[in-house]
């Protein structure tokens, strides 16, 4: 059985990886930038800075993103027992384990699979407010919540 902070600290620690991986590709592009000397064939120069300036702000928009994410998930107090599905309860249904947090999709950990579902998900949408022993209906199949922690 997964607790909340085994969760969350793995995800957390996923967030953390994507930014470091994303500030490492920003500093080897602009290195790459940087170094690169005009040539004579000054179109084929520009095109290449052009090249790796979108390489840079797509690295800067996921690390934005990724930052927000954090933010978000800083938001969750892991101490807080839920009597109805709300953001940062866990949730076991008869079909899975669901946090209801940031949306991260299934995650592995230490040999359980657990859901990080966001409210604005559809599932997490229908899921809200839900209590213990209350059924739903998604894609044809019912799942029922036996606990929320």
């Amino acid at each position: 059985m997964l607790t909340k902070q085994e969760i969350w600290s793995f995800m957390k620690a996923k967030l953390d990886q994507n930014i470091s991986d994303a500030m490492h590709s920003i500093a080897l592009a602009k290195e790459s930038r940087n170094s690169e000397t005009k040539s004579t064939a000054g179109d084929k120069y520009e095109t290449g800075r052009a090249m790796v300036q979108i390489e840079i702000d797509k690295n800067a928009h996921n690390l934005n993103a990724t930052r927000e994410l954090i933010n978000e998930l800083s938001k969750i107090k892991l101490e807080k027992e839920h009597t109805k599905v709300e953001f940062g309860s866990l949730v076991y249904t008869d079909m899975g384990v669901y946090f209801i947090s940031i949306g991260m999709g299934k995650l592995g950990i230490n040999g359980f699979e657990c859901f990080a579902i966001s409210l604005a998900s559809p599932l997490g949408a229908m899921m809200k407010d839900k209590k213990i022993g209350d059924k739903i209906v998604i894609q044809g199949r019912e799942l029922t919540i036996s606990q929320i922690i």
